[in-house]
C-alpha cells in the first residue's frame, strides 16, 4: 500500500468511492454525489493548508483521508476536522488505518493541535476506525442529519495531535 497526497487525477476515483456512501447511506449527509470536478475543488481546498491523501493498492486508489477546518473563527485555527473513506473492496484490510496514522502525524506536523470527528450512528466500523487511532467519545449530537425520510445521529470524536501550537516565528 502506498500513501501519498493526492493529485489531480484521483479526484475520479475519489468521486467513485464517496458515491455509494451518499447514495446507499446516511454515512454521509450529501444528497448527491460530487463529480469529479467537485472533489477536485474539495482536494485543492483542503490541501491550501490542510491535507488530503489516498492510499493505492496494486496502483489503484482504494481510500483517501482529508484534515479541513473545524470552525471558522480563528481561536479553531489549531483544530482539525478529519475524515475517511475506503472504497468497499478494500474494507477491513488496513486502509483506513494507515490513512489516519499518515493523515494525523502530517497534521500535527503543521501545528495542529486537535482532531475531530463526526460519525453517523450506528456506523461500528468508523467508530471502530477512529477508536483504533486514538480517537475518543465526546458527544452525541441527536437527530441532527435528515435523510432517507428520518433523522440521524452524529457521534463527535476528539484526538489530541499536539500539546500546544508552533512556536510564533
Amino acid at each position: 500500500m502506498n500513501v501519498r497526497p493526492a493529485v489531480p487525477r484521483d479526484a475520479s476515483a475519489i468521486a467513485e468511492i464517496y458515491a455509494p456512501f451518499v447514495d446507499e447511506t446516511a454515512i454521509s449527509f450529501e444528497e448527491t454525489p460530487p463529480t469529479a470536478v467537485e472533489m477536485l475543488r474539495r482536494i485543492e481546498h483542503a490541501q491550501s493548508r490542510w491535507q488530503w491523501l489516498v492510499a493505492e493498492v496494486d496502483g489503484a486508489v482504494a481510500g483517501y483521508a482529508y484534515g479541513t477546518h473545524h470552525r471558522e473563527r480563528a481561536a479553531y485555527r489549531w483544530s482539525v476536522e478529519v475524515s475517511a473513506y475506503v472504497d468497499r473492496r478494500h474494507h477491513r484490510r488496513g486502509v483506513g488505518r494507515t490513512l489516519y496514522d499518515a493523515l494525523l502525524k502530517d497534521l500535527a506536523d503543521q501545528g495542529f493541535c486537535t482532531a475531530f470527528a463526526g460519525i453517523t450512528v450506528p456506523n461500528d466500523a468508523s467508530v471502530g476506525l477512529h477508536t483504533a487511532v486514538g480517537f475518543t467519545p465526546i458527544g452525541v449530537f441527536r437527530s441532527i442529519g435528515w435523510k432517507f425520510e428520518r433523522w440521524h445521529d452524529v457521534a463527535w470524536f476528539q484526538r489530541t495531535l499536539r500539546e500546544g501550537p508552533p512556536p510564533r516565528t
